[in-house]
């Protein structure tokens, strides 16, 4: 058995948020990073990576749709946490059954607003804009089988500028992010721990 909680990060895009944690829990003893898995080939992460003795894995479509790979590769590893970090595809019923209640995940909005089938990224700022929110901000949820209805852990919020765009408001929101959700998973994950 491990002496720390073992992590694993899956992603569709750039891997901010994923980079972001990799740098947070590099020094951490009781929580260690084993595994980025990616949709999208990802040099400059995977070198990080590397570095940092994390194994990382690009998947295919095939595979994406395969939640026994999933299961597979993160049950080889004995990972115990999956953190989701811009991962834009709806995780299986049978994986969500693998990992009950130990799936987590990031949202750019005040959920129950502006959540669900399509609204991730640009779409949700533009939304938000577009119904003169006065605030916007993140939710840290459990993941379950339906999107963005998960057990909600933390929100943050930040005031909306009239004057706000989609750009200035994607700013303000992976500031957001970077700042609260590696701490967030951390007194999550180290709460639960018997």
């Amino acid at each position: 058995m491990n002496s720390f909680q073992s992590l694993a990060i899956f992603i569709s895009g750039a891997g901010s948020n994923a980079k972001n944690l990799i740098s947070f829990f590099s020094d951490k003893a009781l929580i260690k990073i084993r595994l980025v898995v990616s949709e999208k080939v990802n040099p400059e992460l995977e070198e990080i990576c590397n570095k940092h003795s994390i194994d990382f894995i690009t998947i295919t479509k095939l595979q994406i749709a395969d939640s026994n790979f999933l299961i597979d590769i993160c049950q080889k590893r004995r990972i115990q946490w999956v953190v989701l970090a811009g991962y834009l595809k709806k995780i299986p019923l049978n994986f969500i059954e693998a990992y009950p209640n130990q799936i987590i995940n990031i949202h750019p909005s005040l959920l129950p607003k502006f959540g669900g089938k399509g609204m991730y990224g640009d779409y949700v700022h533009q939304a938000v804009i577009n119904s003169n929110e006065t605030y916007s901000g993140i939710s840290i949820h459990l993941v379950n089988e339906e999107y963005d209805k998960g057990q909600m852990i933390a929100q943050f919020s930040i005031e909306i500028d009239p004057t706000e765009t989609v750009e200035s408001l994607r700013q303000k929101i992976r500031q957001l992010e970077h700042s609260h959700y590696p701490l967030v998973i951390q007194n999550h994950i180290l709460k639960g721990e018997n």
